[in-house]
């Protein structure tokens, strides 16, 4: 079983690391995920061993906030619970941030003298500086303390013990100036440098915050998408109610304007709806009675009524904002790395601050004391990990949320991570790289008669949802369908067959009319003539004998050419797998471009086909849009559904076209690489800073060039590290344009 917990009180990849390790050392839970970015910890667990109160309990144990979100409540409703909760957030931030650096400019500019132990204006400072601390900074007291308590310590401690000893050392400076002087000391204080280090450090995280809330615009956007209420017919009479309290079987009204409040069927009136959001379709399209609607669209022209039929967590919308919040609050596999530095990193950086201090104060020397509380505190505020937790979570979220505008719905970071490693993509023919609308070209019928032969045809496949029936159905209507055959049996890859009129009807390749005892012969000058002319020849035969071949075409999607050549372009090998004859096959690969083609394949085919691409070391995408599709995409190392596929095909698949338009793979790829690219750069700034900053803030620099790093430099630089992998993450925002 699995479980999404609502965490509060992480700041750093520290936090982030003590959660998931307490959720995984609870018995029952295989495996705990916790995201930083998103406040989401997603747990496996056997509810026969624990249960999801006792994973509250067990990451309030630490000292961190932890609720499970209410099962009633949409995506929607969640999100947007959110977007105002990190608004709360960064507006308290921004204006503690702002109070504590106009009296830390206050304090750097009053004079040194007035500054010094034992003086009025130490006892201002210090006046101040509490204010500061217990105001402004209180949160890293806290949590600082509270994770020491617990023996998790985070950047909150961190930050509590460098800016707790500097304002300890101040207050004996100020108390007891006399003393320090008698054993020669200078009483300085650093009061100033207290207010101002919390001051930065607040200052970065409100640059965080809002930076973070960028992120998230994509999904805002989604959540925008909805109304907050709608008009319900009730008796005849309207009510304004707000969309919670809509029902499935409620009838919603939709005026000129107005979006769409649920996903339903038409019931009365005529309207002109604008689907952009979810086919990417900029010309509005028509829906009268019987036609259904998505909730988030909207009503152009015209007034319908609606029947609801999926509110709540099951609309189309929620669904949608449900996978992109799954993906942003996902892994990649590169963050594994992070995740073992940061385990052990808040730890390793006390004990180096400490180990600075011992070190300097055995040195001795003119205001050795001084100088060792200043590294230290220099070295606890500069090491803050938070870079290093945000370094890949950002690109994850602002990648999906990109790829989301785009029209594809990435299902997770390590889906994201695993389609940039991609070299091989193998596209299903139908549905694909065709449109997927397959018509009746041709017929032709043994004994002249091709009326005859369709409306037989028709009979049986009337019975089968596969597109190819739809097209044999739909070109026999036009003289009125045949009554419906008896005894269908349907073979996935192969064709059917049924009882007409007391005859038995076999439909599709020559192999299964064969298979029922028909020559297959007579009809194969037929068939391939067909194949020239890239048309799928089905065979029909009725009883023992053959009775003709029915032509079916489709067409070549308008866009198929172009982004196969854009694919090819970016170094990715093509592949076109299909059911139909190797002649035909043939025909359409090379309209599209595509020279490595496996035809005649049954279902199973094509899982075998990925497999072998798979042993000879290949990363292999597949790409398709039906049942007989499921097992190959689940087969290979990332599936792709395409928009307006099976529900079967989309939840086998990793990553989603909702437009059904193969540029958006094309998209999904390149945003990919580029989230990879810029991962790689975060990981790599985030240690390297560390690496370089740590040593300078101990003094390292000080023997050659007398250099040091002073506490509100290192909070300055610590700020900046943060937002620095941020801002690098929000290029993404621009990625596959």
């Amino acid at each position: 079983m699995t479980t999404d917990l609502s965490v509060t009180g992480m700041t750093c990849a520290a936090c982030q690391a003590n959660v998931q390790r307490a959720l995984n050392r609870q018995p029952g839970v295989t495996d705990a995920s916790v995201n930083l970015m998103t406040g989401q910890a997603r747990v496996v667990f056997d509810p026969a061993v624990v249960q999801p109160e006792q994973l509250v309990a067990a990451v309030e144990s630490i000292g961190y906030g932890a609720a499970v979100p209410s099962a009633e409540s949409s995506a929607v409703m969640a999100q947007g619970a959110r977007d105002e909760q990190e608004r709360a957030e960064f507006t308290s931030l921004r204006r503690r941030a702002v109070v504590a650096g106009v009296i830390g400019a206050a304090a750097m500019a009053t004079p040194m003298r007035l500054s010094m132990g034992g003086t009025a204006g130490a006892w201002v400072l210090m006046a101040l500086t509490v204010f500061v601390m217990t105001w402004a900074g209180g949160t890293f007291y806290v949590r600082g303390v509270r994770a020491l308590w617990h023996r998790v310590p985070d950047m909150n401690s961190l930050v509590a013990i460098g800016t707790g000893a500097a304002f300890l050392y101040s207050v004996v400076a100020t108390l007891r100036a006399h003393v320090l002087v008698a054993h020669g000391v200078e009483p300085a204080v650093y009061y100033e440098a207290v207010i101002v280090i919390i001051a930065f450090v607040l200052a970065g995280r409100t640059l965080e915050a809002r930076a973070r809330r960028q992120t998230s615009e994509a999904l805002r956007a989604l959540v925008r998408l909805q109304p907050t209420d709608a008009t319900v017919l009730e008796g005849g009479h309207e009510r304004v109610v707000n969309i919670d309290q809509i029902r499935a079987g409620d009838v919603v009204l939709v005026r000129p304007g107005e979006r769409v409040a649920v996903d339903g069927v038409v019931t009365a009136g005529t309207g002109s709806l604008d689907e952009s959001m979810v086919t990417g379709e900029s010309m509005p399209v028509v829906r009268a009675e019987g036609a259904t609607v998505t909730g988030g669209t909207i009503n152009v022209a015209g007034a319908i009524q609606v029947r609801a039929t999926r509110v709540g967590p099951d609309s189309t919308l929620a669904q949608i904002v449900r996978l992109m919040r799954d993906a942003q609050a996902s892994r990649a596999p590169i963050q594994q790395l992070a995740d073992r530095v940061s385990a052990v990193f808040v730890p390793a950086v006390m004990a180096i601050a400490a180990l600075t201090v011992i070190v300097w104060l055995l040195v001795g020397g003119q205001g050795v004391a001084i100088r060792a509380l200043a590294t230290g505190v220099s070295v606890l505020i500069i090491a803050c990990p938070c870079a290093m937790g945000l370094a890949v979570p950002t690109a994850v979220m602002v990648a999906t949320g990109r790829a989301g505008t785009l029209g594809v719905l990435i299902k997770g970071g390590e889906a994201l991570q695993r389609l940039a490693d991609v070299d091989t993509v193998i596209f299903d023919k139908t549905g694909t790289i065709t449109e997927g609308r397959p018509a009746v070209a041709s017929v032709v019928a043994c004994d002249g008669d091709e009326a005859a032969l369709l409306r037989r045809a028709a009979a049986v496949e009337r019975l089968s949802e596969h597109p190819v029936a739809d097209a044999i159905t739909r070109a026999a209507s036009a003289n009125g369908l045949p009554d419906a055959a008896t005894d269908f049996v349907v073979e996935p890859g192969r064709g059917v067959r049924g009882r007409v009129a007391g005859h038995a009807v076999i439909i599709g390749t020559a192999a299964w009319i064969e298979a029922h005892g028909v020559d297959s012969r007579p009809l194969q000058e037929a068939a391939d003539e067909r194949a020239r002319d890239g048309e799928t020849a089905l065979f029909v035969a009725e009883d023992d004998r053959a009775l003709g071949v029915i032509g079916i075409v489709d067409p070549l999607r308008a866009e198929a050419a172009d982004a196969l050549r854009h694919l090819r372009d970016m170094g990715l090998s093509l592949v076109m797998l299909t059911g139909d004859r190797r002649s035909t096959a043939d025909v359409v690969a090379a309209a599209a471009g595509i020279h490595d083609v496996i035809a005649e394949v049954l279902p199973q085919g094509k899982v075998d086909a990925v497999r072998d691409r798979q042993q000879r070391g290949r990363y292999v995408a597949m790409v398709g849009d039906g049942i007989n599709d499921a097992p190959a995409l689940a087969q290979a190392d990332v599936g792709i559904a395409m928009g307006g596929g099976t529900d079967l095909a989309l939840d086998a698949a990793d990553i989603a076209l909702m437009r059904g338009d193969l540029h958006t793979l094309v998209s999904a790829i390149r945003v990919s690489r580029a989230a990879m690219r810029i991962m790689k750069q975060n990981l790599f700034w985030a240690f390297i800073y560390n690496c370089i900053g740590i040593p300078i803030a101990a003094g390292v620099l000080y023997p050659a060039f007398g250099i040091l790093l002073s506490p509100v430099l290192a909070s300055a630089a610590m700020a900046l590290s943060s937002v620095s992998v941020v801002s690098n993450s929000l290029r993404l925002k621009g990625a596959a344009a």
